[in-house]
């Protein structure tokens, strides 16, 4: 009984000495050596793994940066144009500066303005809502007011309203990762060029239906009547689909446009009082 129970270990011993050194060999023949600049490069990169660079985190990221030859298209929107230069520095590879950008919320469809033609009663979710229906407004394009912009974002940038029901953008907090523009299903988040001092004009809406029945369902909404591309000296302003944009390159702020807007859906943003307005209150 003894001899059968020593040759039993005797054999498991081998068994597992055996598949030891079959484990050893496959290590050493597969082992790859990473390259320590990934590590270095992740270190530069601030952490927030919030995907804004394509990748799935920032390791991802560094190791995409490192084994790339050309680096000048990758791009990290939280981090500085000086911490990118260091990365770049690090890899002996050229990297070009990233303009500044802002997220903007492009619908100004307020209780007010937008009033209610009903009441949802379903899951607390802009994609859900957005799939079942137009909303609980007339207006099919505008904001859906649940938020879900709010929890994609990783910094706290964005908060909803609840005056306006409408998401507002912390322009000091936002890193433009683009989080709560894939989260809106509505598409009426933007990044768009940061002015100095925060400064913008846009057109808060994006409903391209024809001017009487988006002027129904809204009262700001762009009613397509192009009086702000005749007034604009730069060709800032296009009109496509009922719908004008202000392309954020072009546009040089003169702010001609926006007195133009017969429904005011033109925004000024963090813009002096002119001095006619001033004249006039007083």
């Amino acid at each position: 009984m003894s001899d059968v129970i020593i040759n039993s270990i005797i054999i498991v011993s081998a068994m597992g000495l055996a598949a030891a050194l079959i484990l050893f060999v496959v290590a050493k023949k597969f082992h790859v050596v990473e390259d320590p600049r990934i590590e270095q490069v992740e270190e530069e990169l601030p952490a927030a793994n919030c995907g804004g660079c394509g990748y799935p985190g920032c390791r991802a990221f560094a190791e995409a940066l490192v084994n790339s030859d050309d680096i000048s298209e990758l791009n990290c929107p939280v981090s500085s144009n000086e911490a990118m230069g260091k990365i770049a520095s690090i890899l002996g590879k050229e990297i070009g500066e990233k303009e500044p950008l802002v997220a903007v919320v492009r619908c100004g469809g307020t209780p007010d303005h937008r009033p209610k033609t009903n009441i949802y009663d379903g899951a607390s979710s802009c994609t859900i809502e957005s799939s079942l229906y137009t909303g609980e407004s007339g207006c099919p394009y505008g904001c859906l007011g649940l938020g879900e912009c709010v929890e994609a974002c990783s910094f706290d940038a964005i908060h909803m309203n609840p005056e306006t029901m409408l998401p507002e953008v912390v322009d000091d907090l936002c890193t433009a990762c683009n989080a709560c523009v894939k989260a809106c299903p509505r598409g009426i988040i933007e990044l768009r060029k940061k002015n100095k001092k925060d400064r913008k004009i846009y057109v808060s809406c994006i409903n391209q239906e024809k001017g009487g029945v988006a002027r129904k369902n809204c009262k700001v909404a762009c009613i397509g009547c192009g009086k702000c591309v005749k007034v604009c000296p730069y060709e800032a302003i296009t009109l496509e689909n009922n719908l004008a944009y202000i392309d954020p390159y072009k546009c040089r702020l003169c702010r001609k446009c926006a007195p133009e807007c017969p429904t005011n859906a033109i925004l000024e943003i963090n813009f002096p009082v002119k001095k006619k307005q001033e004249a006039a209150a007083g």
